[in-house]
């Protein structure tokens, strides 16, 4: 029950601190944090089962990064693959040196230098997904490439807590049998890595779409299903010796090509965000605040190295690599804090007698500066872009851009809902349009057709505002929708109407009050298909009279449509 009790009052507590920073307009993550430094011992004192709110915050990483893995398919990886590698290295080895020096300059001893610096290169993958994800720009170059680099860089941490955990460079002088254990280590994760490549590249290729299909004919057994996978994969990767995180990771990409994938990252979303607010409060809890004042001076420059001087050398890199201004300014920012990595770091140096207390002191006081620093510069970067934007353009070392590729994540004008019943008359019609349209359907039958026929779709809830949101239905200039429920259409007419007063509004209703109400709502018009059929039907009365030749050529002009409508879309036989 304690585990339960203190659960209960961190969740009130973090209540509280967010709606003082909604009312002070402030980053929930600033928030969070800030719960969890009231939560531990130097206020409250009320976090006490941490092994249990570990576990939740283990799980909230997991998700994370599932959700993640879910966006990064291989025609992303093809796209930034190469940045991202490139940028994410060379800022790793740019600030380590950097970082270095400056710390020597300050005083410190060569161990001591060699830890902080480290641990200002890796920035928090977590904390910048969930900004990226606020901002809405996961789908956008800069984001693509963002967390390209910032994977990278958590592999790099991984390899480095590694080596320091079973003897590392540090002393691999001093204990030479260390530095043939961490190459025997290497070797057997590398194998162990190609043979799961090889098995998940077969189970992906040949079981796991009949899996998924499957399940996405019941939304409540698609999120079991996701949950089962992902969490089990991140299990089956840490018992093999790799970490938690790659295994959730890799679980989402096995999933990316799958039309399910937005629905079943949309469906996990709000388990995201309970536990990672865990994670970020055992992260305030954890941070020490003792002796703060004796690295204060230290840590005030090396927070902004960090705060100005990453985002310089990311600014940089990208600039070289041909990337334009802003897309550079865009991913320096991503780079502008610390990460959990950092602090794993730093504590393991000073377990092992490597570094003092003064040293995770200051590591820790850095922490909260940038990461609170990093999360304003992020959320108002356009803002702080449009001020520095010809500084930038002065300092460029590259005047002459790469053309950058056109983002496959931009709004569509058109939104269809529901194809599977009359929707696909619609779809004929919007490719004449606008080649940027989409149709959204939850019905596995109708996603088959879609693919076949390669239309742009989306399987989703169109009762779910966050997916909404993601498909972009706010901006919108057309939607239309041919889903037969009213409570639905009225979800959907009055989020657009929300968001946007001009765009136009199409809806399906069977009754004259659905569709009165529908127009009080904000629909630009209502399809009414028994009123509109008997109109038409009233209306070839009206011109063929008592003909039976007329009604005969009436009769063959819909057969051979409907036979035109089938043959196209698979449906022999189906009566749609």
């Amino acid at each position: 029950m304690e585990i339960f009790l203190e659960l209960s009052l961190i969740l009130v507590c973090a209540t509280v601190v967010a709606f003082a920073m909604r009312a002070l307009r402030q980053p929930l993550i600033v928030g969070y944090i800030a719960t969890g430094i009231l939560a531990g011992p130097y206020v409250f004192d009320i976090l006490h089962s941490k092994e249990e709110m570990e576990l939740f915050s283990k799980i909230g990483v997991a998700v994370l990064l599932f959700i993640v893995g879910l966006s990064l398919n291989p025609a992303i990886i093809r796209e930034v693959g190469k940045t991202s590698f490139v940028t994410g290295v060379g800022q790793v080895v740019f600030t380590s040196v950097l970082g270095f020096f400056i710390l020597i300059f300050l005083g410190y001893d060569g161990v001591s230098s060699l830890y902080a610096a480290v641990a200002l290169t890796f920035s928090s993958t977590i904390i910048i997904l969930k900004l990226l994800t606020d901002r809405g720009d996961t789908g956008k170059l800069y984001g693509k490439v963002a967390i390209g680099f910032l994977l990278v860089q958590d592999l790099i941490a991984t390899l480095i807590l590694l080596g320091v955990t079973t003897g590392g460079a540090v002393v691999a002088a001093a204990q030479p049998g260390a530095a043939s254990a961490v190459g025997a280590e290497f070797a057997r994760l590398a194998l162990v890595g190609m043979l799961l490549a090889f098995a998940l590249y077969a189970v992906g290729k040949h079981i796991l779409p009949r899996v998924v299909s499957y399940a996405g004919g019941n939304q409540e057994v698609l999120f079991v299903f996701s949950i089962a996978w992902g969490l089990g994969l991140s299990s089956l990767f840490y018992l093999l010796g790799f970490s938690l995180e790659i295994g959730a990771l890799v679980a989402g990409v096995s999933l990316a090509i799958s039309p399910f994938a937005y629905e079943i990252g949309s469906r996990m979303k709000p388990l995201r965000d309970f536990f990672i607010l865990i994670f970020f409060v055992l992260l305030g809890a954890g941070l020490s605040l003792d002796s703060l004042s004796e690295v204060f001076v230290p840590a005030v420059i090396l927070s902004t190295f960090v705060l100005v001087g990453n985002p310089i050398i990311v600014f940089f890199l990208m600039n070289l690599l041909g990337y334009r201004t802003k897309t550079a300014f865009m991913a320096g920012l991503t780079v502008a804090q610390i990460s959990e990595f950092s602090l794993i770091l730093v504590s393991l140096g000073y377990s092992l007698g490597h570094i003092g207390t003064e040293t995770v002191s200051l590591v820790t006081l850095v922490g909260i500066v940038t990461i609170a620093g990093s999360t304003y510069l992020i959320l108002y970067a356009d803002a702080i872009y449009a001020v520095l934007r010809d500084t930038l353009e002065l300092v460029s070392i590259r005047k002459r851009h790469h053309r950058e590729p056109k983002s496959n994540d931009e709004n569509p004008d058109i939104i269809i809902f529901g194809f599977d019943r009359v929707g696909h008359e619609f779809v004929s019609v919007a490719a004449q349009v606008s080649p940027q349209y989409l149709v959204v359907d939850y019905d596995p039958h109708a996603i088959k057709q879609l693919q076949e026929a390669q239309v742009p779709f989306r399987y989703g809830d169109a009762e779910d505002i966050e997916f909404l949101q993601e498909i972009g239905l706010q901006s919108a200039k057309l939607v239309v929708s041919s889903i037969p429920v009213r409570d639905t259409n009225l979800l959907l007419v009055n989020f657009y109407r929300k968001h946007n007063a001009s765009g136009t509004i199409i809806m399906l209703a069977h009754t004259i009050e659905e569709a009165k109400e529908l127009y009080l709502n904000g629909a630009s018009y209502v399809v009414m298909p028994h009123h509109l059929g008997a109109h038409h039907a009233a209306l070839m009365i009206a011109r063929h009279g008592l003909q039976a030749a007329g009604f005969e050529e009436e009769r063959n002009t819909h057969l051979a449509h409907l036979a035109r409508y089938a043959a196209r879309h698979g449906l022999s036989g189906r009566g749609n």
